[in-house]
């Protein structure tokens, strides 16, 4: 899969042109990176260190593939590591960057404990999945009661953003492409091989119908949720 979950190259340098006050070859680090797509747009944008940090092997191995095709693997710093325990000093970093990962320790926690991390001034950009609009019908709020209940809304996600000290710099909605390009059109053709692959597995197989269930769920109710990309810069 080139990635883990929507996003695209546009929307990374969209929100890059957001991150205001950076030095010229900012420290970078990007939480939760995945098999990396956004790590090398913003190696190729910056020309500049940054270290990616998952906790999956198999993803990070497909980043140093993915960085040395692009050429820019002597920038980045690959590293195996839980979110939870970062190793990282205090004040470490210019840009902190995380596309649809910080919903793994929840929103708030991950933008409390991150900001040490970042210089004073520093940035970060986070994308998190939110409600759209304040009356989802009945099937989709069910589906994402049970997936993700701790989904809001980007009102309450912008005072989050404030109340763990930071300065709101921008935020947008990711377009429906960067669903669908990159992530649920790969993984819907992968589908029907899985399905044959763990056909005796009844765990598997639950896992694959709810990818299938996820992606006809985006299909038709798309107006009602999407990814967010949020901007702000550490207030000392």
């Amino acid at each position: 899969m080139p990635r883990q979950g929507p996003g695209s190259d546009g929307s990374t340098l969209r929100a890059l042109s957001l991150c205001r006050g950076l030095p010229e070859r900012p420290a970078i680090l990007d939480i939760g990176c995945g098999p990396g797509m956004q790590t090398v747009a913003l190696a190729k944008a910056m020309n500049t260190d940054i270290t990616a940090v998952d906790i999956i092997e198999e993803y990070l191995d497909e980043l140093q593939e993915r960085a040395e095709s692009a050429s820019v693997s002597e920038c980045i710093k690959i590293l195996v590591q839980d979110m939870n325990e970062l190793p990282f000093e205090p004040k470490s970093f210019d840009l902190i960057w995380s596309e649809g990962a910080a919903y793994i320790m929840g929103f708030e926690k991950a933008l409390d404990v991150w900001k040490r991390l970042l210089k004073p001034g520093g940035c970060i950009a986070v994308s998190e999945l939110v409600w759209l609009r304040a009356d989802p019908p009945a099937e989709v709020a069910e589906f994402f009661g049970n997936e993700y209940p701790a989904m809001t809304d980007v009102e309450t996600i912008l005072r989050t953003i404030k109340r763990c000290g930071y300065e709101l710099l921008g935020h947008f909605t990711l377009p429906d492409s960067a669903w669908w390009d990159y992530y649920y059109t790969p993984l819907e053709v992968k589908l029907p091989v899985l399905n044959e692959k763990y056909s005796g597995d009844s765990e598997a197989l639950s896992i694959i119908n709810m990818a299938r269930r996820e992606i006809e769920i985006r299909r038709f109710f798309s107006k009602w949720y999407g990814y967010e990309f949020f901007i702000g810069r550490k207030v000392e």
